[in-house]
Order: structure tokens, then sequence, then C-alpha cells
């Protein structure tokens, strides 16, 4: 047996883990959806990663009117090839956002997506099923999102505890959602890997359930990952593309790893 496995399943143990998780449809969450075969973060790319029964991830702005759609970038250029250049949060949904085609950039220009619009979150939601997750990465530090994000949800009986959490690089919003909707997991993201004393000590102020971290293998170690859990938190690591890299993240004890092509990574490692 491959000796980091070992090292992994004693940190398992350890932590009061039953077994270390490996690559497989509930533990590869599809970034933005399956973003390597649809535009990311539209309702193809979303629903992609559902027909292949897969988890999947993506990320929220508030418009100026008020409805929360689906982007990453923190203006509309990239993905709308320079059609709109304003920030996120200053445009309108109804007159704006509603009308943009992010499905002909780059590779995606001339396909089967051209045009495709930026999806709102109760769209997004109305695709939760049992036995998957949505991550809903919440892409601005404002606390006072979390109502509207709130009010959405109570109208979608599909988006549980179960189906549905949040994911934040913002600590305010992470511990506000937290506050105002306790019932849902609630995970901080970061690039870096501080002291994993350091990183426990800041969960523990977010008030959050765990850790959504940038998989650097050189610090990402299956000591540090069980030090976390030990301590209460849970363990997930992005955006991994690489088979081997993904395989290695599981072995140390990460609970899922988002990628860009979890079909790829699963099909690869089967």
């Amino acid at each position: 047996m491959n000796r980091l496995y070992i090292i992994a399943g004693l940190a398992a143990v350890a932590c009061g883990c039953a077994t270390v998780n490996k690559p497989d449809y509930d533990t590869l969450i599809a970034h933005r959806g399956e973003s390597v075969d649809a535009p990311e973060n539209t309702l193809p790319a979303y629903k992609t990663a559902v027909e292949r029964g897969f988890g999947f991830e993506c990320d929220i702005y508030l418009s100026t009117d008020h409805r929360l759609f689906t982007f990453h970038d923190r203006t509309l250029k990239r993905t709308t090839s320079g059609a709109n250049t304003n920030a996120c949060v200053a445009v309108d949904w109804e007159n704006t956002v509603s009308k943009l085609n992010v499905g002909g950039w780059g590779k995606w220009k001339g396909s089967k997506f051209d045009p495709t619009r930026p999806a709102l979150l109760e769209e997004v939601l109305a695709l939760a099923r049992p036995g998957r997750k949505i991550y809903v990465e919440v892409k601005d530090d404002d606390p006072s999102w979390v109502p509207y994000i709130k009010a959405v949800f109570a109208k979608e009986p599909k988006a549980t505890p179960e189906t549905v959490l949040f994911i934040s690089f913002g600590r305010k919003v992470s511990a506000e959602l937290k506050r105002q909707m306790p019932e849902f997991k609630v995970y901080w993201l970061t690039g870096k890997a501080p002291a994993p004393e350091k990183l426990i000590a800041e969960l523990r102020k977010l008030g959050v359930d765990g850790i959504d971290i940038r998989f650097d293998p050189k610090t990402i170690t299956a000591d540090y990952i069980a030090t976390v859990k030990r301590a209460g938190f849970e363990f997930h690591v992005w955006t991994i593309d690489d088979p081997k890299k993904a395989a290695e993240a599981f072995r140390r004890g990460a609970q899922t790893v988002t990628t860009n092509c979890a079909k790829h990574i699963l099909e690869s490692l089967k």
C-alpha cells in the first residue's frame, strides 16, 4: 500500500473520521459547473455537471435591482468579450445582465452555447438534488447581501442544508451567512495556508464549519489536514485539474476537490 495513503488513513482515524475520501461523484465538485465542456457559470455548465452526476460550484453577485446572478470576475468584461466592462455590483439584472451573452467568448464563440445569458441563483438552486452539493460562492464581502440570499433560498424547496452550502473569501459575509442561516454549512475560502493553529483560530473566530483552500502540495500535508480536522473543522481543496494531484489531495485527507474537469479526473482515476 502507498505510504502516503497509510499516513492519510492514520490521520483520518486520529481525527475521528471513519474513512479517507476518494475521487467520486459526490467528492469532486465541478468548478463553475463542468466548465471544461460548457461556458463557466452558466446553466449549461451546471446542468452538464448534474447530468454527469457531480456536485458543482457557482459564483454569485447582487445586482443593483437586488437579483442574485452567476458571474466570477469583478467586472463583466472577460466572459462578455468586452461587450460590457462595468463592475458586477454596478449593474441591474433587468436591463443589463439578463441581456448579456456569456456563451460566445473564447473557444465558445459560434458554439451551441452562443448565445447564453448568466443564470439567476433561483435557477441554479432548482438543480439541487439529494446526494450532491451545490457550493454557492458569495463573491463580495458584504453582509447586506445575506437577506437577499436567504429570501431566494426560502422560495426553493430543493435548496436544503443537505444539498447546498456556502463558500466565500469574505470574512464578514461568511460570519453573517452562518449567523442568519445557521442550518447551512459555510466554508471560508483562502488561497494561502497559514500555520494550522492560526487557521483554526480564524475559523473559530468566524464561526464557520470548515475551510476550502487552494491545494499546495508543499504545505497542505496529511498532518496539516489532520490537525484542522481534529479541531472539529471540515477540510476541502480547490482547484485541481490533474488526476494524480487530485488523488494525492484525497490521500492526504481532503474531503472534496473542486475541479474544472470532474468527468476527466474520475475517468482517469477509475
